[in-house]
């Protein structure tokens, strides 16, 4: 701590009187919740058990007096109305839960005039519950980065008083937003003793008289547990995030045709000459739509070749461009290094080296491994090509670990291995999830070989993950990625050091999401509630890495439902699953506003009529689509169809969910599946017809309780089914 403003220091002087009378008080558990009226403010205090009393401020008019009208009990708290000269106060106190230490507060200001905000005090200062020198101590874990969560996790170290989560939501403070013109990223942040929210400055666009605009929306989730570990620390966040998210205002979804989408991206994959550039005798994806600066990548090649055919396996149909990318895949092993390479070896040197990893032998480190995952699950697939490759480049794969002993650079020469740049940023370390990715590799490899000398190789990389806590993500995909292998060495070795290594790799992953529904300038014409972003500091959100995100999510479900895990671990998965399905039709460009889109674009071209999706969806003030629209995040439609529509054997009709399914099973007339989630949250499950016949008799039962559907227009029915159940579908 180096200082504190003003409004922390009247706090604290304030609270160290101790002459406030509380005007209501609330128990929860060991905490106590009493509300406070000053002359200029409503205060909230929490007091810790062990000696913290988080204060937080409500209700403010500076330099004036704020009147209070009334008290009233309503559902599950109290509602305040207050007055000032700036306008009039509602502020309402809840306690959602029984029983879970969860306070949600909101306030809402009608102004009485115009008004511009320059400044307003962040809302939460920490002091001690009796006069004592300074402020107590803690730690902030997680905040705020750009336009992620309104998120703080938070441990109190001295006094020893447990542990808050901050939710800010938000999705309420949209029209404060629109009103003046601000953004809600980077609004949730610290400098202790201050915690938690702060309007974004309206310095030229004023709140209307009249208009009733909500100022705050936080819940405040305490648990008295201090945790000393990063395994703690990361379980306790988890747990808490899902306890928050069972309350927390979520937007509604939509049913979108996938295959539908999936048809158009198909047609406009394999035939728009501006995804494709030729090379030698072989044709080659581009990165981005008509970028043909850039050598073809074999990343690229296999990020996409990897969702086609997981559609060619559910639907059997043949697609040319599969076959093309299969084609060209051999190009990229170097006979010399004995590996598979980034570039394409025959065109490398026409790589312009205007950035440091755009030359012929310098290894961006996960995109060694990458594409050897994708080339081992092809093995797996039968391709004996795939195979030959994957086996071929292992040796070198190891050497490069070893070397970097399984901490590697961001950069480094393949031939001489040097670093070339060895950390993101300075005292950030490298590429701290490739670990992870290299352990998954190596799981691949014992999978395929039967050779445990690839467990122990897994095992090593594992073990070097520990200690990086909440500063183990580098590329989220990658980082899913991560936790998939640790899973797969769990179950394995039944050595619980791994799922609690998951857990971290997944509290990294749920630190960097947007839970909150931007509706402010472009962002009312797309979703963004629970999307992911690709990396810590990314001001924008990609289809690509969320793509990846997504499969990984089913793949740690799937696998993961062989052993119980933690329940707030299957709610956060199967939730961003179901809202990714909704969500990720707006990174088509056919399906935004063209107004929207950028007239300046870093790599190639946007093509706004092209269903190939955008890398970069952004805040609402900013254009989407700054950097291009990505060849390599073309497998969108073709991860969600196969695993998302449930073709069901000898039936005219096929079973869409918006969660995932697991432990499916067929009978003659039968389909049984169970949905992971929470009982407390539901998902949409649509019968589909196939043809004009009309559907047979359907009936649903889940759990023990049969459900009745909704016929929708189309003659489709549509049941509503809660998580974490069985459910039967039945037809005659």
């Amino acid at each position: 701590m180096q200082g504190v403003s003003p409004w922390a220091a009247s706090v604290k002087e304030i609270f160290d009187r101790g002459e406030l009378s509380a005007v209501y008080e609330h128990i929860l558990t060991n905490y106590t919740v009493n509300v406070y009226h000053d002359h200029n403010t409503l205060y909230i205090s929490v007091a810790c058990p062990k000696g913290a009393l988080v204060v937080i401020r409500a209700a403010y008019s500076p330099a004036d007096q704020l009147i209070l009208n009334s008290l009233n009990s309503i559902e599950n708290g109290v509602e305040l109305h207050l007055t000032a000269t700036i306008g009039r106060y509602a502020v309402k106190i809840q306690f959602p839960e029984q029983g879970r230490n969860l306070i949600r507060y909101t306030t809402i200001l009608r102004p009485a005039e115009d008004l511009l905000m320059p400044f307003w005090p962040r809302d939460i200062v920490v002091v001690h519950k009796k006069r004592s020198k300074g402020y107590p101590e803690g730690e902030v874990h997680i905040n705020q980065e750009g336009t992620r969560s309104g998120l703080q996790y938070v441990v109190f170290d001295k006094p020893d008083s447990g542990a808050l989560l901050y939710m800010q939501n938000l999705t309420a403070l949209n029209n404060y937003c629109e009103a003046t013109q601000t953004s809600l990223a980077n609004t949730v942040k610290a400098h202790w003793p201050e915690l938690g929210f702060a309007l974004p400055p309206a310095k030229d666009k004023p709140l209307l008289a009249g208009h009733e605009t909500t100022l705050s929306d936080a819940f405040l989730l305490f648990d008295e547990n201090s945790p000393k570990t990063e395994t703690a620390l990361a379980t306790q966040f988890l747990n808490m995030l899902g306890a928050v998210y069972l309350h927390l205002p979520k937007p509604a979804t939509q049913y979108h045709a996938w295959p539908d989408i999936l048809k158009m991206g198909l047609t406009d994959l394999q035939f728009s000459h501006g995804c494709w550039s030729h090379a030698g005798s072989e044709d080659y994806l581009n990165a981005y739509v008509c970028d043909y600066d850039t050598p073809p990548e074999l990343m690229v090649q296999m990020a996409v070749l990897m969702p086609l055919h997981d559609y060619y396996k559910w639907s059997g149909e043949e697609m040319p461009a599969m076959k093309k990318i299969i084609n060209g895949i051999g190009s990229f092993y170097d006979k010399k290094r004995k590996t598979m390479v980034r570039w394409l070896p025959a065109v490398a040197d026409e790589l312009d080296g205007k950035e440091e990893q755009l030359k012929p032998n310098v290894m961006d480190s996960w995109y060694l491994h990458h594409p050897l995952i994708n080339l081992g699950r092809m093995a797996l697939r039968g391709d004996k090509d795939c195979k030959k490759y994957f086996l071929d480049s292992l040796s070198f794969v190891i050497k490069v670990a070893r070397h970097f002993k399984y901490n590697w650079p961001v950069f480094y020469n393949m031939d001489t291995l040097e670093v070339i740049k060895a950390e993101t940023k300075d005292g950030m370390g490298g590429e701290k999830d490739v670990a992870g990715l290299y352990a998954y590799l190596m799981m691949y490899s014992w999978q395929i070989t039967g050779d445990k000398k690839y467990l122990a190789e897994a095992e090593k990389a594992a073990k070097t993950l520990k200690g990086k806590g909440f500063a183990l993500f580098y590329q989220a995909n990658n980082t899913a990625f991560s936790a998939n292998a640790l899973l797969w060495l769990y179950l394995e070795t039944n050595k619980q050091e791994y799922l609690d290594l998951s857990y971290i790799c997944l509290a990294n992953i749920f630190r960097n999401t947007q839970l909150w529904e931007c509706n402010y300038g472009y962002a009312k014409s797309y979703p963004t509630f629970f999307s992911i972003f690709p990396l810590n500091d990314a001001p924008y959100t990609a289809a690509y890495e969320e793509q990846e995100v997504f499969l990984a999510m089913h793949t740690y479900l799937y696998y993961s439902a062989k052993k119980a895990i933690l329940p707030s671990v299957q709610l956060l998965l199967t939730e961003f699953i179901r809202n990714i399905v909704h969500r990720a039709k707006y990174y088509y460009p056919p399906n935004l506003p063209k107004e929207m889109l950028s007239d300046e674009v870093k790599m190639g071209s946007v093509d706004p009529n092209l269903w190939i999706a955008l890398e970069d969806i952004r805040d609402g003030w900013e254009k989407s689509g700054q950097v291009g629209q990505e060849v390599y995040g073309a497998g969108v439609a073709f991860g969600i169809v196969p695993r998302h529509y449930h073709r069901v054997p000898g039936a005219n009709f096929m079973i869409y969910t918006d969660y995932p399914v697991l432990s499916e099973s067929h009978g003659k007339k039968s389909f049984t599946f169970k949905l992971p989630g929470n009982e407390r949250l539901s998902c949409r499950l649509t019968i589909l017809k196939n043809d004009k016949e009309k559907l047979p008799d359907i009936k649903l039962k889940a759990g023990s309780k049969s459900l009745k559907s909704e016929r929708l227009k189309d003659g489709n029915l549509e049941f509503t089914v809660a998580g974490d159940q069985q459910v039967k579908i039945t037809w005659d």
